[in-house]
């Protein structure tokens, strides 16, 4: 009889994170998730080291090992106009350092062959203005994934996915919203959760180091002045 696997997903009780935990529970995997907000697993702030240590040495007392970690905690809290220092730095440590710390809290109890993936953002390579405490962030935890999969070669694989527009509370849109997107539509939770799927199999074993951007091609549309119907007001 197989081994149960065991996910680890960081901002696992709502929108993306949770719609991550479903998915590894529908296919049997034992799921221990960490978020500040309640949720049936561990209830803690990531951004303190010693919650992170507590939540790592809890699912290696209760599970021994774990087959995937999935970063996908981080928030804003603005930019030059509205961040505080305090503030920048504690998005930092949600958004980086907690990853970093979770991996390498791990790195001796990872079933090989594991997989790591990591949540960035479109944003890592293009901002809306005073955005600098995310896309900081977004830009951290690219760069940390390549970084990681060499490191943890032969141990783990680590990719990162780049999620665009996604509405995560079912919300209605413009056609003009979803015109944006060369794939007619705003993006949902389940686009993000099959390229993760996808990341944590074995048949993508080829895999590692890589950014997907999971964006309905957004990212990819050129924008002008009065083009498309769009007018510059600054």
């Amino acid at each position: 009889m197989a081994k149960q696997k065991v996910a680890v997903v960081t901002g696992g009780a709502e929108g993306i994170g949770k719609a991550i935990c479903k998915a590894f529970q529908a296919q049997g995997a034992a799921v221990c998730t960490i978020d500040i907000l309640e949720n049936d697993y561990f209830v803690g702030d990531i951004s303190d080291e010693q919650v992170l240590r507590d939540f790592a040495a809890k699912v290696i007392a209760d599970y021994g090992s774990i087959d995937y970690l999935v970063n996908n905690a981080c928030l804003s809290k603005g930019g030059l106009h509205t961040c505080s220092f305090q503030d920048f730095n504690y998005v930092l440590r949600v958004g980086i350092t907690a990853p970093f710390l979770l991996s390498k809290l791990f790195m001796e109890h990872l079933n090989t062959p594991a997989s790591i993936v990591n949540i960035s953002s479109t944003r890592h390579l293009m901002s809306q203005a005073d955005t600098e405490s995310y896309t900081a962030a977004k830009g951290g935890i690219t760069a940390l994934t390549h970084a990681m999969a060499v490191t943890l070669a032969g141990k783990a694989r680590v990719n990162t996915v780049s999620p665009g527009w996604i509405d995560t509370r079912g919300e209605q849109w413009e056609d003009a919203d979803k015109q944006q997107h060369p794939v007619g539509r705003v993006g949902e939770p389940s686009d993000i959760v099959h390229t993760v799927m996808f990341l944590c199999d074995q048949q993508s074993s080829f895999i590692t180091g890589q950014n997907i951007t999971v964006d309905g091609g957004m990212s990819k549309l050129m924008i002008y002045h009065n083009d498309c119907g769009w007018t510059y007001m600054p």
